[in-house]
């Protein structure tokens, strides 16, 4: 049967010139469209990345097609009413719980009915969580959840699959973006854990990568890969810092993981410095650990 990209047809289409397309329900998989949050910053790019789900054999069946959303992003109210008019959602998934994914759950459950699904139960909004090895199936896709800590303790990703079987997807949340790296949120993201996540990861090989931030990347394994370099790469500049750094200031001051964020990310904005530290204090712990 021939498949088509499911592209809900009563979504508000407004876009700002020159610029990221808001309140635009774009096409990428045949299963999976995205709407994108007006939530841009260093942190969050273009903003997050609200997936919508659905088996596109089953778009032209009524005027509003039964939807998986994943991630509603922020509490914005045009967000989250551009989304409850993309079709019936009918389940709400969680990949964490940071607020600009998280955000808007609850305002879309009061909007749609639908019950939000997430890992920690502090997101939840109805009786079910998630957990490792669970399946959602609704709206002719099912959804497969990996339990991926890292990132955060309560980081998710989800395989989804349909009934055109064109290849599989995953939407990784903030565990791969689709541009540059994401941060280790110590102390609850643990640099172990994320490691080992993104090894899972890099088994489904071609995959194609749905990220909570940027653009769609085409192969899971190599993404994964790419990552485990840089996090490769990173402790050896923290390793080499940290020596610096000791036979600089010598016994009587200690160094501080803001020193090690001086050094080794000297070339990136400072901006991003708060979060690079967090990062670095999981790196730390990692490499006094290991």
């Amino acid at each position: 049967m021939t498949t088509r990209p499911h592209t809900p047809t009563t979504a508000p289409t407004t876009a700002r010139e020159n610029g990221p397309a808001y309140e635009t329900v774009r096409p990428v998989t045949p299963c999976a469209s995205v709407l994108l949050a007006r939530n841009p910053s260093p942190m969050t790019l273009e903003g997050t990345n609200t997936w919508l789900l659905a088996d596109p054999d089953r778009s032209g069946q009524s005027d509003r097609s039964d939807l998986v959303v994943v991630d509603p992003g922020p509490d914005q109210e045009s967000h989250l009413r551009a989304v409850a008019a993309a079709g019936r959602v009918a389940v709400v998934l969680l990949t964490h719980g940071h607020a600009d994914h998280s955000a808007g759950a609850r305002r879309l459950h009061e909007l749609t009915g639908a019950p939000v699904l997430a890992l920690d139960p502090a997101h939840r909004y109805g009786s079910e969580g998630l957990a490792e090895g669970d399946v959602v199936a609704q709206a002719g896709v099912e959804v497969r959840v990996l339990a991926t800590p890292g990132h955060t303790g309560d980081s998710l990703c989800f395989t989804v699959t349909d009934a055109s079987a064109v290849g599989p997807a995953v939407l990784t949340g903030d565990t791969i973006l689709g541009r540059g790296s994401t941060v280790v949120a110590h102390p609850d993201g643990r640099l172990g854990d994320y490691l080992a996540s993104l090894r899972r990861l890099r088994e489904l090989g071609p995959a194609t990568v749905l990220p909570g931030h940027g653009p769609e990347l085409p192969d899971a394994g190599l993404a994964a890969e790419a990552y485990l370099r840089h996090r490769a790469e990173r402790l050896d500049q923290v390793r080499a810092a940290l020596a610096e750094l000791k036979d600089m200031a010598g016994p009587a001051r200690p160094v501080s993981p803001a020193d090690v964020v001086r050094r080794v990310y000297a070339d990136v904005d400072p901006a991003l410095w708060p979060a690079a530290e967090l990062s670095v204090r999981a790196q730390l712990d990692y490499l006094q650990e290991n």
